[in-house]
């Protein structure tokens, strides 16, 4: 069963990053405020990038990797999957 890392813009502007089996429940559960810290205090606003795994360890190393860029570099990250 594949994972997916996903990348969330918030409505301040700012982004979380996350992985997940099923997204769409996983960011479900980020708007009720049932998801991470971070969603409670930096409100969801929408998903902009997806990006499919075999397993949940590459998942995790690709979540960590994405964590470790500013802004701006998640910002060239999401406008790069948003052409193709």
């Amino acid at each position: 069963m594949p994972y997916y890392v996903y990348i969330i813009l918030c409505k301040d502007g700012t982004y979380y990053t996350g992985y997940a089996k099923n997204v769409k429940r996983r960011v479900e559960r980020h708007e009720k405020g049932q998801g991470a810290r971070y969603t409670r205090i930096h409100k969801p606003k929408k998903i902009v990038y997806v990006e499919e795994f075999n397993s949940r360890n590459e998942a995790m190393k690709r979540e960590r990797k994405i964590k470790s860029l500013s802004h701006s570099e998640k910002q060239q990250l999401v406008k790069i999957a948003e052409r193709t």
